[in-house]
């Protein structure tokens, strides 16, 4: 079995467990003909003999994979209606459980499972047991009516669900809070979806702090929240007068941030993109990043990695990176790329950096 990945793919550098598990399940049950793939990664599933995959994904890494792969695949993520893209459903449906990302998402992905899956259809569905896989697959029996485990391998699952007709469970509504001045939207799955998780708290007190005191100035610069998650990094910077655009890899994190945008009744441009490969020719004063540095259960710095030299690339003469991390995350090396780094914050086991580019 191959497929392609990358930095930002679940599993990378490896194939993700859940998945190789789940293909080998379907190799054993012999299944051909159409596959909907509602994760497909890079493209595992495409490798089974006798199969037409149908792939899509929310990551535009894992897009980028599939591309790279020979595989045309459709962006999307939970609630997206598909029948534009194939008015027939397929009668096999795969999908892993993302229980990293909490309940609400994993519960969006059966929902959504559950509305692609025509009734006397299968649906294959794996997922880790440590991250709720049983509770996850009981909440699916209930909506589809039959099923069971049948591929195990350490802590991963595998259960065949046969969908009974019925109607779909809704999907978990959007979360919402305000912080900083944002009213901020959060769809499942979403990074910091219903609360400000710490770091962006440190972050966006202390770029206030900076603008209270007359050392940031915002108005009118082109800045680019990347990594921007539900937008409230960069639904800030517009508050301030800037001219914003905000980027994320996940196509969840995109929609929030365009809600949060229309929430505040701000303007800005929201692209989903693998770091920057979708920016075309911008440039910006300012980059400001929170990154992120585990992608599924690994910790993984290669894509943090790509947002400091996005800076080195996009970042006019003058122009200056801020970001967020952890203490111990080794961010300052590939900072000296941008321009020398300045420690502006440590504390509570966090770090505000910054880097300008010669003028």
């Amino acid at each position: 079995m191959h497929a392609f990945t990358k930095p930002g793919v679940r599993g990378y550098p490896e194939v993700d467990g859940a998945q190789s598990l789940m293909v080998q399940t379907m190799r054993r049950e012999k299944v051909r003909g159409d596959v909907l793939d509602l994760t497909a990664m890079g493209g595992l599933t495409g490798s089974l003999p006798g199969v037409t995959l149908r792939a899509v994904e929310g990551s535009a890494a894992a897009l980028a994979a599939l591309k790279a792969a020979g595989i045309e695949a459709r962006a999307a993520c939970p609630g997206d209606n598909l029948s534009a893209e194939w008015p027939t459903r397929a009668q096999t449906v795969a999908l892993v459980l993302a229980g990293d990302r909490g309940t609400d998402y994993a519960m969006a992905q059966v929902g959504w499972a559950h509305a692609c899956t025509p009734p006397g259809g299968t649906l294959y569905i794996a997922g880790d047991r440590d991250k709720g896989f049983d509770r996850y697959v009981r909440a699916a029996g209930a909506a589809f009516g039959t099923g069971e485990t049948i591929g195990r391998d350490g802590g991963m699952r595998v259960a065949k669900l046969i969908r009974r007709p019925g109607q779909t469970p809704p999907l978990p509504a959007p979360e919402t809070y305000e912080a900083y001045g944002v009213q901020v939207t959060g769809l499942p799955g979403v990074f910091s979806a219903g609360r400000l998780d710490k770091a962006t708290t440190l972050f966006l007190a202390h770029l206030t702090a900076m603008v209270e005191a007359g050392t940031l100035n915002l108005a009118g610069k082109r800045v680019l929240d990347l990594g921007c998650g539900t937008g409230v990094i960069g639904a800030w910077a517009a508050k301030q007068g800037a001219e914003v655009t905000l980027v994320d890899g996940d196509l969840s994190s995109v929609r929030s941030a365009e809600a949060t945008l229309h929430a505040n009744t701000l303007t800005g441009e929201c692209i989903h993109s693998d770091v920057d490969a979708s920016l075309g020719q911008r440039t910006f004063d300012l980059i400001l990043t929170n990154p992120p540095f585990h992608v599924g259960r690994g910790v993984v710095l290669d894509v943090a990695r790509e947002f400091i030299q996005t800076a080195v690339r996009r970042l006019v003469p003058g122009g200056t990176l801020y970001l967020v991390a952890n203490d111990p995350l080794p961010y300052e090396p590939t900072m000296q790329d941008v321009g020398p780094v300045r420690e502006l914050l440590r504390e509570g086991g966090f770090k505000v950096l910054a880097a300008s580019k010669s003028a």
